[in-house]
């Protein structure tokens, strides 16, 4: 997880000087004596087109892939679990992938590479036990523009054209699919960052949010102010303390416990001397400690690179040919 912290990090910092460009930018384009030509304004994407859309239901796509797990008990013995997608599920979820393209432009095109179907597979494709599968591709800020953020090169980033992409997906979603269902937004990272927006412009506090069961806002910070659930980024979406609690928000940074974030983290931290980063931890919603039902890659592999070597799960070694393990008791969080 601690990558992904860095990436958010990194796209914080991004923002900010992007905008600072675009400032001086601006300011040496009025000294010149024949203005430069204005980039031409991105075409709108159209999510009526199949190819719009990493994860919709009832198709092939990136969600209908192989997800058995095997669980590895404590005492070394293994058994296989199977899983199965849904299609009659009441509920509806919505997705908006982390910071993933290695897409060479800043902003990342609309053809799905292996990272995209990679965090699919690791993050999402999952909850399609529980809800009908909604994930748009969007053109997002590039870890290559990131990259050359940290060596100090500034890449055109269109910070806009993400959101609102995925702002247009979510308008095809509510006129052509939703038909008044209850849907949960999942976001991690970029993800989440767009969430967020989409909440507060769109949906906190509007007629809209009577349909939204909870919104999942992970590898982020959600500021709250002290001793409340609400009155930080949102108004009226309260942070999650039971499960059966709807219209609310779930959302942490996770760190080791023996690594707690430092005073000058941008992550677990807020701006404001009464404002702090909402925690809530989905192992335990009511506080306190709880133990995870973590699904992890048998290979070691994280949502971008798929280029790990199987790993020995057990002493002695056993062979797993899952593409996931489970390892009951392995671990716990906390707030």
């Amino acid at each position: 997880m601690l990558r992904h912290f860095i990436i958010a990090l990194m796209l914080a910092a991004v923002m900010a000087a992007g905008l600072a460009v675009t400032a001086a930018g601006m300011a040496q384009t009025q000294n010149q004596t024949t203005p430069a030509a204005s980039a031409p304004t991105p075409a709108k994407n159209d999510y009526s087109k199949s190819e719009s859309w990493l994860c919709r239901p009832g198709r092939q796509d990136a969600c209908a892939v192989d997800l058995t797990t095997t669980i590895v008990a404590a005492n070394g013995k293994l058994t296989r679990e199977t899983w199965a997608a849904n299609p009659k599920a009441p509920i509806d979820c919505f997705y908006v992938y982390p910071t993933v393209s290695n897409d060479a432009t800043p902003n990342s095109d609309m053809v799905a590479g292996p990272e995209e179907l990679n965090v699919i597979r690791a993050q999402f494709a999952r909850f399609g036990s529980q809800c009908r599968v909604y994930a748009p591709l969007y053109r997002q800020v590039t870890l290559t523009a990131l990259r050359a953020f940290l060596a100090g090169r500034i890449m055109a980033i269109d910070l806009a054209l993400g959101y609102n992409d995925v702002l247009n997906a979510w308008n095809y979603y509510l006129e052509h699919d939703n038909q008044g269902r209850g849907v949960v937004l999942i976001g991690h990272s970029q993800g989440s960052l767009v969430l967020t927006q989409l909440i507060k412009n769109e949906i906190d506090g509007k007629p809209l949010q009577s349909r939204i069961i909870s919104a999942l806002l992970l590898g982020t910070s959600l500021p709250v102010p002290r001793g409340k659930d609400v009155g930080g980024a949102f108004q009226h979406l309260p942070l999650c303390h039971s499960a059966k609690q709807t219209g609310c928000v779930i959302t942490y940074a996770s760190f080791r416990s023996n690594a707690p974030p430092p005073a000058n983290s941008r992550f677990g931290k807020v701006p404001g001397e009464n404002m702090v980063s909402g925690c809530t931890n989905p192992a335990a919603l009511a506080g306190g400690s709880g133990e995870l039902h973590a699904y992890l890659g048998s290979r070691g592999s994280g949502v971008v690179s798929t280029e790990m070597v199987q790993k020995s799960w057990v002493t002695p070694s056993q062979p797993i040919d899952t593409p996931f393990v489970s390892i009951p008791g392995l671990l716990t969080a906390e707030c």
